[in-house]
């Protein structure tokens, strides 16, 4: 799985749509693709990994209340291959190795969720600073696998782009028949309601 993939694939959306043939394969694969970015908009995250380890850098912030140093982090499922360093002599060598550290949440993993935290604990030998970018930090980021209710949502909101495509004004539907949909240029409320539980707030908890 890739970093930020599609959530559907143009087979499953082909079925959902009750599209029986491929000459649209070309606008299902969009629709896909863009159903799958504006969930991720609404999400502030997106749901892929990245297939191998790799270095993403950080500012650490100081918990007053708690004492510790933290870092904000990109969503992680598996601490496979993760080694935290910090730029200690400030010359962006990142020399300095630390070892004590809690990942946050401490429940992620038995909820299926990520960790979106690293937090120094207080006996570790080595204690960051809040220089910027400070801290190095390898790890396989991402989810290990989407969601179901993400799939479901980028199939929803991907047929409503397809549905879009035979109203130009954004009506679909006939008002005679009493099924008249206004395609509003955001999620479809439905989507908007699968996702929410996956919504990350950025910052410090």
């Amino acid at each position: 799985m890739a970093w930020a993939p599609d959530y559907a694939t143009t087979g499953e959306l082909a079925a959902f749509a009750r599209i029986g043939d491929s000459a649209d394969d070309a606008q299902l694969a969009l629709a896909v693709a863009a159903a799958s970015r504006a969930i991720d908009r609404a999400c502030s995250r997106q749901f892929g990994k990245l297939a191998t380890a790799t270095a993403r850098y950080y500012t650490a912030r100081w918990d007053p209340r708690r004492l510790l140093w933290f870092v904000v982090i990109d969503d992680l499922m598996s601490s496979t291959g993760l080694t935290v360093k910090y730029d200690e002599l400030e010359d962006q060598s990142y020399s300095t190795t630390i070892t004590d550290y809690v990942l946050r949440p401490v429940n992620a993993a038995s909820e299926g969720r990520p960790w979106s935290e690293l937090w120094v604990r207080s006996t570790s030998t080595y204690q960051p600073t809040c220089l910027e970018d400070g801290m190095k930090i390898t790890a396989a980021w991402g989810w290990s696998g989407v969601p179901d209710a993400i799939r479901q949502a980028c199939l929803l909101q991907a047929s409503r782009l397809l549905a879009r495509r035979e109203a130009p004004f954004g009506i679909a539907g006939s008002p005679d028949a009493g099924s008249e949909m206004r395609l509003l240029a955001r999620l479809d409320p439905d989507v908007s309601v699968a996702v929410r539980p996956y919504r990350r707030v950025w910052g410090a908890v």
